[in-house]
């Protein structure tokens, strides 16, 4: 039965295969396959960050003392995405791909050493003052703790403690971007999963040996961080790269650090958006009941699971690729990779997010509903995840469009946008809040995201010429179709009274991924009958890799 099951699909994926013209497939497959290993690396990464979230679920629930640690780290995770991850790959990779294919590779190792020496100096600089003022950011930050002593003093030590944490993740960034520039995308992407086993160590080992347990989770992100920067370093110098310079050939400020100064000012603020509408949800869910930050926080980490995995690592995967086009001067074929690039995210990703808003209860109740983390606040986090998730697509298509304009060298563009999102996010937070609660802040993130997206795209479309309109939104209609009917027939299959109990864990687990089986079955399915030219792309890519 099994041959003869295997030996069908096979017959339809190469009836597929010569039924279809072939695709100029070099450029797109490249793409794939570094988002491919991006996305598998990235899995197991948001999989033990998964397990972190369960276990600090378990052993601090949602509660005054899991909200202490949640508005703590706002501060640390909000320049990691300013000065590391997002802003400094964005400004470094377009830089240093010119760099290399104009100067050589050997201009483009100062340059790295430059910007590590640069790095050591300013987030330096930058975590010792952050260190001195922390009580002043904690009060700008979570203004409603202000009436409860104990609980702000322990904020402003938490977050005290975390600062370092920015320095550490900031010299990882950068390792990642020169490796991404390498073809190298596997390394830096699993990187983040060794912070989560650190992490998960400290709690199990620590929390129950201090006498403010929760200052084990910020030791374990600090000695996390540098984890994750030494993980990388075999990589990196296999690549020919080292970070030190000898004495008499030290140049601190190379002739390329300006630009990418230039653009990483701007950048800070475009790719920190989501951080900084982050920031400002916790600023208005400190007044909400207690429980409201971590219920916002749980469900943040969710709808972060497929924007890691599919929306980040395709951003990613694009740049280079997008800067090396735009460095030859070859912007149509840029374009063209766009237009693919985006097609394919929205394919993988709408179904996710309909998916997470049909198995908003189950998915919440089967991750944290055990030890200090009842039904009640099941319920909040659901029901926040559900507004969240509205965003999902919006928000992997914004880290695209950013990507075309960071390639070209634009950053300046995407801020201006950014900032018109934030201040659509304040408007509808101050809005929503009151007869929403917290779902309310939840649903203005994903408006506010939208507007961004949008204004982004339109401006692509603008500034660059034909993207291809037209396919792109048949893509989507036709994708945001087969997701919607997929996603109802998971929700009725799925509900079940269970679901409000704790416990029976194993039961949940199987009968939950029973249920998301035969939803990206029936996914599958709908998008062959429609000729979805994403799965026909698939299709053929497994078709060829099997011949």
């Amino acid at each position: 039965m099994h041959n003869i099951f295997s030996y069908n699909i096979q017959k339809t994926i190469i009836f597929v295969y010569n039924t279809y013209p072939p695709m100029q497939t070099e450029t797109k497959t490249r793409i794939t396959s570094a988002a491919v290993m991006m996305s598998f690396a990235t899995f197991i990464s948001r999989i033990l960050g998964y397990i972190k979230d369960m276990i600090l679920a378990s052993y601090f629930g949602a509660t005054k003392t899991s909200d202490v640690f949640f508005v703590a780290f706002r501060i640390p995770n909000l320049l990691r995405e300013i000065f590391a991850e997002g802003a400094m790959s964005s400004a470094l990779i377009p830089v240093l791909t010119d760099c290399q294919v104009k100067d050589g590779k050997e201009q483009a190792k100062r340059l790295v050493r430059s910007v590590f020496a640069t790095l050591l100096i300013v987030v330096g600089i930058i975590c010792v003052v952050g260190i001195v003022i922390s009580p002043i950011i904690v009060s700008v930050i979570a203004p409603g703790f202000a009436h409860d002593t104990e609980k702000f003093n322990t904020t402003v030590i938490l977050t005290q403690i975390m600062f370092p944490f920015l320095l550490f993740i900031s010299i990882a960034s950068l390792i990642m971007g020169v490796l991404n520039t390498r073809g190298v995308f596997f390394i830096p992407a699993l990187a983040p999963a060794v912070l989560n086993v650190v992490t998960i160590i400290c709690v199990v080992t620590l929390t129950h040996k201090l006498t403010t347990p929760i200052m084990s989770v910020a030791i374990g992100v600090v000695i996390g961080g540098l984890t994750q920067f030494l993980f990388q370093l075999p990589s990196f110098y296999k690549a020919g790269y080292s970070l030190l310079l000898p004495f008499k050939d030290f140049v601190l400020f190379h002739n390329r650090l300006k630009n990418i100064a230039l653009l990483l000012l701007p950048a800070t603020a475009g790719m920190a958006v989501s951080q900084i509408n982050i920031f400002i949800s916790t600023i208005f869910a400190s007044f909400l009941i207690e429980g409201s930050v971590t219920a916002l926080y749980y469900s943040m980490r969710l709808i972060q699971f497929p924007i890691g995995i599919f929306g980040v690592s395709m951003g990613m995967a694009t740049l280079p690729m997008l800067s090396k086009h735009f460095s030859e001067g070859n912007q149509a074929k840029a374009l063209e990779d766009f237009n693919f690039s985006i097609r394919l995210l929205f394919f993988i990703t709408i179904p996710c997010m309909i998916g997470l808003i049909a198995l908003k209860e189950p998915i919440v109740n089967l991750l944290f509903q055990r030890g200090e983390f009842d039904y009640h606040a099941t319920i909040m986090t659901s029901s926040a995840l559900m507004y969240y998730a509205m965003g999902i697509w919006a928000i992997v298509g914004i880290r695209l469009c950013t990507s075309v304009f960071y390639a070209s060298h634009d950053t300046a563009t995407p801020v201006k946008i950014a900032a018109f999102g934030v201040l659509v996010n304040i408007l509808f937070s101050y809005l929503l809040m009151a007869p929403m609660g917290h779902n309310g802040i939840a649903l203005a993130n994903s408006i506010s995201a939208v507007s961004n997206f949008v204004l982004l795209f339109t401006t692509v479309k603008r500034r660059f010429g034909s993207i291809g309109l037209k396919v792109i939104v048949g893509s989507f209609m036709k994708t945001l179709f087969c997701a919607l009917i997929m996603g109802m027939v998971a929700f009725f299959v799925a509900s079940s009274e269970m679901w409000k109990e704790t416990g029976n864990a194993l039961y949940k687990s199987m009968y939950l991924f029973s249920v998301i089986f035969m939803s990206v079955a029936i996914y599958g399915v709908l998008n062959y009958i429609v000729k979805s030219d994403e799965l026909i792309f698939l299709l053929k890519r497994f078709a060829k890799k099997n011949n």
